[in-house]
């Protein structure tokens, strides 16, 4: 009886200590730290010191910058735009906590709409193919927000789901070259429309005066 007992007991303090070292390691599991919290850089044309934000301060903003580059596909176009049509240069950082993670540089001013160029070289090592894409509509109004030294646009939608071309050409938004332009088409119509006339006229003229000559 006493055996048993003690083999009882023995039986009872394994299956304890296995449940507390069960319940410690579930804990530690679960005390895992939390990922670093989001966070970019902004440096370019126009900045003296690079614009750091992170997303314990400003989630939104750090949110909306991220969102202009994290649509990329795998394999972007492998050559860009003309350098003279490419317009104001801002390398964005992406971090996790401080450590710079990846990085590409954007062109909110692009002729054609704003452009983004994926560096095969990135700073966390992984590896990936350089490339061009069209960037987000919303670009330059959001880099704007954050602090880059851009004028406001109003030719662009806010939002979108990444790539596509400006909404209205530049040129377009110029209404005294626009009423030239229709002033000129219309002068050259006229132009022409009194040219054919004239050639009508002078036809029927001709025609009538050989019919006279004959009738005589």
């Amino acid at each position: 009886m006493v055996r048993h007992m003690r083999r009882l007991a023995a039986v009872l303090a394994g299956t304890l200590a296995a449940t507390v070292l069960s319940l410690g390691t579930t804990g530690s599991a679960s005390a895992a730290p939390k990922p670093a919290p989001a966070g970019v850089d902004i440096s370019g044309v126009g900045l003296s010191t690079p614009l750091r934000m992170h997303e314990d301060d400003e989630p939104a903003l750090v949110g909306a910058i991220i969102d202009q580059v994290n649509f990329l596909a795998r394999t972007g176009m492998p050559t860009g735009p003309k350098a003279s049509s490419l317009g104001p240069k801002y390398t964005v950082v992406v971090l996790a906590g401080e450590t710079p993670k990846q990085t590409y540089d954007l062109y909110p001013k692009a002729v054609g709409g704003p452009r983004v160029y994926r560096p095969a070289k990135q700073p966390d090592g992984r590896k990936t193919s350089a490339g061009w894409f069209l960037g987000r509509l919303s670009m330059s109004e959001t880099l704007r927000t954050a602090g880059v030294p851009l004028e406001r646009q109003f030719d662009t939608l806010s939002g979108g789901a990444g790539g596509g071309e400006r909404v209205l050409p530049e040129d377009t938004l110029d209404p005294a070259k626009d009423l030239d332009e229709a002033l000129g088409d219309l002068q050259r119509l006229l132009l022409l429309n009194v040219g054919v006339m004239l050639t009508i006229t002078v036809g029927l003229a001709g025609i009538a005066l050989l019919i006279r000559r004959r009738t005589r």
